[in-house]
């Protein structure tokens, strides 16, 4: 508990200035939403928050200045859990569950299973997951994520195993990768190895996998990379570093063209492979992939 007083406490007064790595004194967040806010089907929360939703709005106010939110949810009353990233990004609340997690428990349901999320950004996902599995593991590579998603996951009663883990390094000694369902939205387009990534993360999932990446565009310059004795082509994408809440943690990542990673996942044993979304956004190409094990009882 020591250990977790320290890490909250030098994340309190000055808050990070989000995509920067510079530092400032925020004003604190307002509570609601403005009226004028644009709304979604998640204006107020549906799924209860027990340490939240009797929390007095100025403790409420301090916890939310305590860490470096990024992203925030509501509570009953249409109070944040949480902050906006900035005025256009992840500046609206989110949902929970998030419906592609909905989706994953209808394709396989996840009552009885092991999950292992990659990349558990501020517990979001994390809390939701472990409301519908009977375990839950999720990694970060950000420490401050780490924490976040503790302090999420208890806030709303739930329990997972959680640590700080960049997906490109070792593995922590203690830590198994064997999963029933592997959980993985929104990095592997940040590493600058993907493909060994998930040849190294796939063969210990026994199920069934929910993907959720950018991708390169058909039409981009490709370049190429060994992986594993062959090579394959990726688009090379600048990234931020470290200091920015939404970047990979070096100075590049390689995003996979569709049907290479189409094909990594059939060679894998995954032979039920389904593109639940294509779209083209902002920045290129993404996907939403839920890839599933005829052999899954193996």
């Amino acid at each position: 508990m020591d250990v977790l007083k320290k890490i909250l406490s030098s994340f309190s007064g000055a808050s990070v200035k989000r995509g920067s790595g510079a530092y400032s004194e925020d004003a604190a967040p307002a509570l609601a939403a403005p009226p004028n806010a644009e709304t979604t089907a998640h204006t107020l929360g549906n799924v209860e928050i027990p340490g939240i939703d009797n929390l007095p709005d100025d403790e409420l106010e301090r916890l939310n200045k305590l860490l470096p939110w990024a992203a925030f949810v509501l509570d009953r009353k249409g109070r944040k859990f949480g902050v906006a990233h900035s005025a256009t990004k992840r500046n609206l609340p989110q949902a929970m569950p998030d419906p592609r997690i909905v989706e994953l428990d209808r394709r396989i349901p996840l009552r009885d299973l092991t999950v292992f999320e990659i990349g558990c950004f501020e517990g979001i996902h994390t809390a939701a997951l472990a409301m519908h599995a009977k375990h839950v593991l999720a990694c970060d590579s950000r420490i401050e994520n780490v924490v976040k998603t503790i302090v999420r996951c208890a806030m709303y009663g739930t329990s997972a195993h959680i640590f700080r883990w960049d997906a490109e390094g070792n593995l922590p000694v203690g830590v198994s990768l064997n999963c029933d369902v592997l959980h993985h939205v929104g990095v592997l387009y940040h590493l600058t190895d993907p493909v060994g990534h998930l040849k190294t993360l796939l063969p210990h999932v026994r199920k069934g996998i929910m993907l959720d990446t950018q991708i390169a565009p058909e039409d981009a310059q490709s370049l190429t990379y060994e992986a594993g004795g062959r090579t394959y082509r990726y688009h090379h994408y600048r990234e931020a570093g470290r200091n920015a809440p939404f970047a990979g943690m070096l100075d590049h990542a390689k995003w996979m063209f569709k049907d290479d990673l189409l094909a990594l996942l059939s060679e894998a044993g995954f032979d039920s492979i389904d593109v639940a979304n294509f779209e083209i956004q902002r920045n290129g190409p993404r996907i939403l992939i839920y890839a599933t094990r005829s052999d899954s009882d193996r």
